[in-house]
């Protein structure tokens, strides 16, 4: 069965439709760039997530399009760089490879996640895997989010394709621009795609203008090697180059952000014997990010000029096997990943070094795991899986005192956590085992246990903030103990003649959770931000309801929610989204389509807002809202369509809950989102 819906360039719309059936065992084939393609993995999973992108961006940021999807919200720094969160997970308890490369950002304060990398245009899809439903990408126990890429083999008809796009949007004066050029042979092919978008900064819903401007360039040269159907090598060149970013959310902004990655891919199917499919990935990223308060503001009266350079280099690989036997389907494989940090802040003013942030940070991790999917009789199968990760990591710099500051790294580690950044080593397990039960008609049943461990990144581990009070300052923690994962799930999807309903509800007990906290109980050192162990739960549900009225006429429905508590401490954990809501409504016709969808979420009450007592993390209760959009798609003919649309159109002033803390210190602050914004957008293939 297909289930092929056409929706607005705006991937708000694409989102919705998405989760409606997204998770479903639906098989859908994304042949053309202009539609949403909501369809589970080949092996069968709901809670998986598949937007093709093509002009579905609506000329938003990448995470910001993300959002849309029920169980996915994002914190908002500016116009660039939202920083994604699943099931309340974000950072990485959250996997993100674009396309199959790990890409670290950075920045400190998060105002780069890797997401932030990836322009859809540049990516065929986006998968979004909630939860926990396979141990390849490693200890995400929030989900994963895949960006991929697939050049089409080429045939002798067809020596040449193109597309091109362009697009506006009215509130921040966006525009973006994207090119995608191949060519090839039944072997070899090249393939270029170029993106350029620009922003200023936009308004609000109460007229007040958010700091959120930008300039992104990105160019993406893929080779390939086909020899034959079954056999396929790639080698991609991307260099992506970000300039004069605007952060409201922080206090600093940031004049350049660089990444260049290369990758080198190779898979293989139908091999002899039993081996079915072979894939070899290895990939370098490099990232060079500055943040500063001079060069594109003002510093406050009394602050000097401080700037603070970083670089986040990421090496890595993986072999994956997939292997047919009599007892089922095995999936096993190796992977391994390096991420080198360094960021210090200077005072310009006085010339000096300030800190240390990462002090020669570096993160090795090299993991194994094997996953096995067993019929048990034709409607009921068994999937489990087990995986190890051995990690080491260490802190080269940390002796390194800056001149007219109190302390070096570990003279921080020291007074807060009474240890050094001595090298350190984890030996992690993980395993996963899933029941599903298929009914009629394509309906399934399904329920998993599953544990995954996540390391502390380098910031948890190793940020060394200096501060110009005790109360300003920002330590990691070198002793902290990897997260503990304990996840159940249960859920169903089923279908009736005019409607299919996806819903699943989850508990995850968490051991050594890793809790960014306030110094409470430590003599005269002031209430530095900290890192500490603690003992927490999550448990939430998503739903999602597809409704056809009639041939014409669809609705779309999602719904999710997520409660999180600091169980050592009997309070909340802050940075926890609300009761999150959408509805659509959607009329088809034969060369147009029109739709409305208001996107909501309940007053959030369950905050962790005070750093005298707690964490401080969340900058209040954040009052509930709701907005309307409207959106179109006209096809001019089989090449040519135009999107075009109206987010929040009563022009509502609101904030997601979500929020960052400043780059200079832990203040918390939370950034309105776009008032009222019309945007259109060309789509032309050749």
């Amino acid at each position: 069965m297909k289930f092929v819906m056409t929706c607005t360039a705006t991937a708000v719309m694409c989102a919705m439709a998405q989760t409606a059936l997204s998770e479903t065992a639906l098989d859908v084939q994304a042949d053309v760039i202009d539609t949403i393609v909501i369809t589970a993995e080949d092996d069968n999973q709901p809670g998986s997530s598949t937007v093709a992108t093509g002009e579905q961006s609506g000329t938003r940021d990448t995470a910001e399009m993300l959002r849309d999807i029920p169980g996915v919200s994002g914190s908002r720094i500016g116009g660039h760089g939202t920083d994604p969160t699943i099931r309340g997970q974000s950072q990485n308890r959250i996997n993100v490879l674009l396309d199959g490369a790990y890409v670290h950002g950075g920045c400190p304060n998060r105002m780069d996640p890797p997401t932030a990398y990836a322009p859809t245009a540049s990516y065929e899809e986006i998968t979004v895997i909630k939860g926990v439903r396979t141990l390849e990408y490693g200890g995400g126990a929030g989900g994963t989010i895949l960006f991929n890429r697939e050049t089409r083999p080429f045939y002798e008809d067809e020596p040449v394709r193109a597309s091109a796009e362009a697009g506006y949007r009215s509130n921040g004066n966006i525009w973006d621009a994207a090119i995608d050029v191949s060519a090839g042979s039944e072997k070899f092919f090249g393939r270029f795609i170029g993106s350029h978008m620009e922003a200023d900064n936009y308004e609000d819903g109460g007229g007040n203008e958010i700091r959120s401007g930008f300039e992104e360039s990105n160019g993406t040269l893929i080779l390939g090697f086909t020899p034959d159907s079954d056999h396929r090598l790639d080698l991609t060149l991307e260099a992506q180059r970000t300039d004069d970013l605007l952060y409201a959310g922080a206090g600093m902004d940031s004049p350049v952000s660089d990444n260049d990655t290369i990758r080198l891919k190779y898979q293989a199917e139908n091999m002899p014997g039993m081996l079915d499919k072979l894939k070899i990935e290895a990939y370098r990223s490099e990232v060079a990010h500055v943040m500063d308060n001079y060069t594109l503001r003002t510093p406050p009266m009394m602050m000097d000029d401080m700037r603070a350079p970083s670089t986040s280099d990421t090496t890595g690989g993986r072999i994956v096997l997939e292997v047919d036997s009599d007892i089922g389907h095995w999936k096993m494989g190796v992977d391994m990943q390096n991420n080198d940090r360094d960021a210090d802040r200077f005072n310009d003013t006085s010339g000096n070094l300030n800190s240390v942030l990462w002090p020669g940070v570096s993160i090795d991790q090299t993991g194994a795991f094997v996953e096995l999917e067993h019929d048990l009789e034709l409607t009921n199968r068994i999937i489990g899986g087990i995986r190890y990760d051995h990690v080491t990591s260490d802190a080269s710099r940390a002796d390194i005192d800056p001149p007219m500051m109190p302390m070096s790294p570990n003279q921080l580690y020291s007074l807060y956590y009474g240890a050094t950044a001595e090298k350190r080593t984890e030996n992690n397990w993980g395993g996963l085992l899933r029941f599903e039960h298929d009914l009629d008609s394509g309906d399934m049943l399904y329920a998993g246990i599953s544990r995954t461990v996540r390391t502390a990144d380098a910031t948890e581990k190793y940020i060394a903030s200096n501060g110009m009070s005790p109360d300003a300052r920002w330590v990691g923690n070198p002793t902290l103990d990897p997260e503990k994962h304990h996840q159940i799930e249960a859920g169903a999807v089923l279908r009736g003649d005019k409607w299919e309903l996806d819903a699943s509800v989850y508990y995850t007990d968490v051991q050594d959770y890793i809790l960014r906290d306030r110094n409470h109980n430590n003599g005269g050192n002031g209430n530095a931000t900290i890192y500490r162990n603690v003992d927490a739960s999550l448990y939430g549900f998503e739903a999602s309801l597809n409704y056809q009225w009639n041939a014409d006429w669809s609705s779309n429905f999602g719904l999710a929610y997520v409660h999180a508590d600091n169980d050592t401490d009997d309070r909340p954990i802050a940075q926890t989204p609300p009761l999150e809501a959408v509805a659509s409504l959607d009329y088809k016709a034969s060369d147009w389509d029109a739709g409305a969808r208001v996107r909501a979420a309940a007053k959030q009450t369950r905050v962790d807002d005070d750093a005298s007592t707690g964490s401080g993390l969340d900058v209040d209760q954040t009052p509930g809202w709701a907005v309307v959009d409207l959106y179109g798609e006209y096809r001019v003919n089989s090449n040519v369509t135009v999107d075009f649309g109206v987010d929040n159109l009563f022009d509502e002033e609101y904030a997601q809950h979500l929020n960052r803390s400043s780059a200079f210190d832990p203040t918390q602050i939370q950034v309105n989102e776009p008032g009222i914004s019309a945007w259109v957008k060309l789509h032309a293939s050749f």
